[in-house]
């Protein structure tokens, strides 16, 4: 008796290799780049700034003071005030000009480092020669930059410490001025966010009203 074995070929078809062309992959990387340009670059910016103007519109507009039609500043940033009937700032590392926008940036020294020290001591002078009378302790603030150089409030403490000076110089109570300074006040921010402060331009604006 004969016997036979039969072989099974396979007749599966063979894979066949998918050829990438530059347009393939072109195509949908453009799709995603403009896609990605308009939503972040146009309908985010346009979606963010139209919410700004309707929940914080002072802030959004740069909270800019306007006086008798005139720009004169911003609630945002400090100004420099140097004369004696006038409330002083913070100290501003900005250059090349104090409390300059362009510029923004802290003085980065150490609490070691010499240069600091010159600069607290000048303002320690300049500040007991306005009022050599004042035995209050001189506030912090009063005496060294902030963090920005363009700090435009100052605590409580450091309104106060002026009070006197400002009252001598504009003939005034000098419960007169700190009135003033209670009723400009700044409460902590959510109600727990920083310390009560008060805004050194909006103070000098009240004061020459």
């Amino acid at each position: 008796m004969k016997s036979a074995s039969t072989a099974t070929l396979s007749t599966a078809p063979l894979a066949t290799t998918t050829k990438v062309t530059s347009q393939g992959v072109l195509r949908p990387a453009l799709v995603l780049f403009v896609g990605l340009t308009v939503l972040c670059g146009v309908i985010y910016p346009l979606a963010v700034t139209g919410i700004g103007k309707v929940a914080f519109p002072e802030q959004a507009a740069g909270s800019l003071i306007v006086q008798n039609g005139k720009l004169i500043g911003s609630r945002l940033i400090g100004q420099e005030f140097s004369a004696p009937n006038y409330f002083w700032g913070r100290l501003s590392a900005t250059s090349p000009m104090p409390y300059n926008a362009q510029s923004s940036g802290g003085s980065n020294f150490g609490p070691s480092n010499p240069a600091l020290m010159d600069a607290v001591k000048g303002r320690v002078d300049a500040l007991k020669a306005a009022d050599p009378g004042n035995t209050l302790p001189i506030p912090v603030d009063l005496v060294t930059a902030s963090a920005s150089g363009l700090d435009p409030e100052i605590s409580l403490a450091a309104a106060y410490y002026q009070a006197g000076r400002i009252a001598r110089e504009r003939k005034l109570n000098v419960d007169t001025v700190r009135s003033l300074i209670d009723s400009l006040k700044l409460e902590r921010s959510l109600g727990f966010l920083g310390e009560p402060r008060v805004n050194v331009m909006a103070l000098n604006l009240a004061l020459d009203r």
